[in-house]
């Protein structure tokens, strides 16, 4: 039973230090396993009422970023992805000495960039299917990218001051 607990006790502090990469998994898996039911369940235009003319499922094939926005900008879109992929992968070993709510946002907005980044290579569009029909469809991705920004911008404005802010660690 010892032994139980201690192996309970070390995965436990495993996903404790890399809370991150746990967090960045589990949206990616999850964007991309809903989708999957929506592609599996319906048909590109399909719209489900769950709650009518509030919330439905929609099934959009999104050929462009955000609200349709670049649309049928392929390589633009996929560029501009993998860079972003990039840069936060190079300034991934700062944000790890700043504050928490920076490196959650930062991690939000990297789960869904590569979750839509998948769909773009895969299909070349982005599934879409959450619509409350006065706002644009999106996904889970697009929502781990807009709370992203939002600790993002809350880390900033209130979090951050002289001592911990990324400009001064060393």
């Amino acid at each position: 039973m010892k032994k139980f607990f201690a192996t309970v006790e070390l995965v436990f502090a495993i996903l404790y230090i890399h809370w991150d990469k746990v967090f960045f998994l589990g949206v990616v898996a999850f964007d991309q396993f809903t989708k999957a039911v929506v592609m599996r369940s319906m048909v590109p235009g399909e719209s489900i009422p769950i709650i009518q003319n509030i919330f439905h499922l929609t099934y959009v094939l999104n050929p462009g970023a955000a609200f349709g926005i670049l649309s049928n900008q392929r390589m633009f879109l996929l560029v501009t992805g993998a860079v972003l992929i990039l840069a936060t992968a190079y300034f991934y070993p700062l944000l790890k000495k700043s504050d928490g709510f920076l490196r959650l946002g930062a991690t939000a907005i990297l789960s869904g960039a590569v979750a839509n980044l998948i769909d773009r290579v895969q299909t070349g569009c982005v599934v879409d299917f959450f619509d409350f029909r006065i706002w644009p469809v999106f996904n889970v991705a697009d929502i781990a990218i807009v709370l992203g920004m939002g600790l993002m911008i809350y880390a900033i404005l209130f979090r951050l001051d002289g001592s911990n802010s990324i400009r001064n660690v060393e």
